[in-house]
């Protein structure tokens, strides 16, 4: 909705730079006179940053190039003037040990760029997973007006005249391999039907789960999370989306009007209806934090409890974002949650969230369920707390095996990633479907970064049995697209000395969904006498970006950002922005 413009042309950001009478400014205007801009397309008008994550190596923003194409032509429609700023693409599928290892490096990219440069306003680009909360992150830190362009999901996979789904179907099809029950063909086949066009996963993982968090908070056009890269809707938002950013800058729109306690709470209900990835949690306390807001992962088991599981999405139903989308979108999702929002939060429209989503339907009820037929009737996610993980952990119980809510048994322990590796097909490994597989040294020091290695396998003798969910603990986090009984983001960290670090094998660990614990059934004086000779491990880092990182980097329970970052904190120190002359 275009309101009437609130600024004047010389109370824009970018007058600093291009509108004062003075030898600065002179050059500014000649070095973009040298890229072939007249006075005229940018004099007076908003400079509207385009945060493009863009690269060769990202599979999921492949159509990016075109897309912010579409993005330029909304804004050069609606009188701005656009200028396309590349930054760290964050590949989820290439990218090692983890991408989470850089998403503070992005947004602090974001941030910056924003900062530096002549920007009244900016579109972020991105979705695929770390990308959506990092560029999110950098613009609340700066706080101009930003609105989020996602990715999109990619087209459901293909194999044997099946739905392919990313992530989840890759898990089940590598353990029928190790099972002896598909072929190395069947493989294949697989390996080439399961990603099709451009965009991010089809799944409800991480990618899907953020790009719809940042719709239900207000940061992006009505229904622009839902639809599929290849679409020509999806030009059609990227145009619209460039449109709007304008109007937004002449009425100072900015994401601290836009983001509440309130709107957060919608996002994280948002979150958990879709049985969305538990990296949501991370994620979203970080994004809240450079908000200034109080969530906390105790808020997340909270709304837990009373939110039900609506959307029947792999992994823990059946279908795909493709058919999310023809059932109406996430638009008529957030209808069918009724009361559990708050329909009157603002949006980067300036309408609100009830004004957005008014008269949207949905045309499948068994993709998108009415309260009364829920896929599951809450705990899309749930936090544990115990001896283990006094700083808690988590666990996604729509996406396990029922009877493992209560759960207990003897402790396998890997010391870390490569140990696991060697180990977990070994024939003489003391290992039965009631064991507890435990793996240390993978959380945000540990690993670095806190990889999405959770989702632990299963031992190939368990598999040929037919085991095919057992309780495993860690301190990483796992793909959005995964799922099991994995308890994750084990905190603190065992790289820190936290409990985990002081399991051995053969310790009893008991699992209580329902009562929230992760306990070692293991003696206070025995824990005590084990951190005694506990010793921790070398840095893993000695220069580098990974220096700055393992200085910084928090833990799980507060959304690992870097603790110069958070807003109260750097606020207190930077006093705002700084002049720039």
């Amino acid at each position: 909705m275009t309101q009437s413009p609130r600024k004047k042309p010389e109370e824009l950001r970018s007058h600093r730079w291009y509108g004062i009478k003075d030898l600065r400014a002179f050059g500014h205007r000649s070095r973009t006179a040298q890229m072939g801009y007249h006075r005229s397309d940018y004099a007076g008008k908003p400079v509207i940053a385009i945060i493009n994550t863009w690269s060769d190596i990202n599979p999921c923003h492949s159509h990016f190039k075109q897309r912010v194409e579409e993005v330029k032509r909304g804004i050069w429609q609606a009188g701005g003037f656009p200028v396309e700023m590349p930054a760290i693409s964050l590949s989820e599928p290439f990218q090692k040990p983890t991408t989470m290892l850089y998403r503070n490096l992005l947004a602090m990219e974001c941030e910056e760029l924003l900062r530096s440069y002549p920007t009244d306003g900016c579109v972020l680009m991105g979705g695929c997973d770390k990308t959506t909360p990092a560029l999110i992150m950098g613009a609340i830190s700066m706080n101009l007006p930003a609105i989020f362009m996602p990715a999109g999901p990619m087209l459901r996979g293909d194999y044997n005249g099946e739905f392919l789904g990313s992530g989840s179907d890759t898990w089940k099809y590598w353990a029928e391999l190790r099972a002896g029950n598909i072929t190395e063909q069947d493989w294949q086949n697989v390996e080439d039907g399961i990603a099709r066009s451009p965009g991010h996963c089809m799944t409800m993982g991480t990618a899907s789960t953020m790009t719809s968090a940042a719709e239900a908070l207000g940061l992006t056009l009505p229904g622009a999370a839902s639809i599929p890269a290849p679409d020509s809707r999806h030009a059609q938002m990227a145009t619209l989306t460039g449109k709007r950013i304008v109007d937004m800058v002449w009425e100072d729109l900015k994401p601290s009007d836009i983001l509440t306690a309130a709107s957060f709470d919608n996002a994280v209900t948002t979150v958990l209806a879709l049985g969305g990835s538990t990296n949501s949690i991370v994620h979203l306390i970080a994004m809240a934090r450079r908000a200034g807001i109080d969530l906390d992962i105790e808020r997340f088991d909270a709304l837990a409890r009373k939110t039900p599981v609506l959307a029947n999405l792999r992994p823990s139903g059946k279908y795909l974002m493709e058919d999310f989308f023809y059932a109406g979108g996430l638009r008529a999702f957030l209808t069918q949650l009724g009361g559990l929002l708050d329909f009157t939060q603002r949006t980067c429209n300036g309408r609100t969230l009830g004004e957005n989503v008014e008269g949207a339907k949905v045309f499948n009820a068994d993709v998108i369920r009415p309260l009364d037929n829920p896929v599951v009737a809450g705990d899309g996610l749930a936090v544990l707390k115990g001896n283990l993980a006094p700083g808690g952990a988590v666990i996604k119980p729509a996406a396990m095996e029922p009877q493992l809510r209560k759960h207990k048994g003897p402790a396998v322990v890997f010391k870390d990633y490569n140990d696991m590796a060697a180990r977990i097909d070994d024939e003489a490994l003391p290992v039965t479907k009631d064991s507890v597989i435990v793996l240390q040294s993978a959380g945000p020091q540990g690993a670095p970064g806190m990889p999405e290695w959770g989702q632990l396998p299963i031992p190939k003798k368990l598999l040929v049995q037919g085991v095919r969910d057992m309780l495993r603990i860690s301190d990483a986090r796992m793909s959005g697209t995964s799922y099991g009984a994995c308890v994750l983001h084990v905190t603190p960290e065992s790289h820190v000395g936290g409990p985990l670090a002081l399991v051995r094998d053969g310790d009893i660990i008991e699992l209580d969904v329902d009562a929230r614990r992760i306990d070692m059934l293991v003696s206070d004086e025995e824990l005590a006498q084990r951190k005694a000779v506990w010793k921790q491990p070398a840095p893993k880092f000695t220069r580098g970006y990974g220096v700055l990182y393992l200085k910084h980097i928090q833990q799980a329970d507060t959304g690992c950002d870097f603790d110069f970052l958070e807003t109260e904190k750097a606020q207190a120190e930077q006093g705002g922005e700084p002049e720039i002359h």
